[in-house]
Formats: C-alpha cells, sequence, structure tokens
C-alpha cells in the first residue's frame, strides 16, 4: 500500500493537486504494478515563511 507524502512551498490549485495524485498513481501502477486503490496522495502546501534553503527563507529570495 503506497503512501506519497509531497510537500510543496506555496500553494497550488486544486486542479494542480488533482492532477499531481493522478500521475503519481499512475506512475506507481505503471513501474511498480500497484493497483490505484492501494495508493495513497497526500500533498502538503507549505507557506514560503516556513521553508528555507540554504538557510535563506524562500520568502526572502
Amino acid at each position: 500500500m503506497p503512501f506519497v507524502n509531497i510537500k510543496v512551498a506555496g500553494t497550488l490549485t486544486k486542479e494542480q493537486k488533482a492532477e499531481i495524485a493522478r500521475e503519481v498513481t499512475a506512475l506507481l501502477e505503471r513501474i511498480a504494478n500497484k493497483p490505484p486503490e492501494a495508493t495513497s496522495v497526500v500533498i502538503e502546501e507549505v507557506s514560503r515563511e516556513n521553508w528555507a534553503k540554504a538557510g535563506v527563507l524562500l520568502a526572502d529570495r
């Protein structure tokens, strides 16, 4: 039972999230032979003020 947790900086539209969920599910079905009904996908939107890279907040880049 695959569980995929995707974190993104900022926000996505509902349509973008739906497409990501479909594509990740299809990828696991195609490559790992996992049935779609066994795959769970969670998409977490993280504020750019709460995400840093190389010691700098993304909001400050």
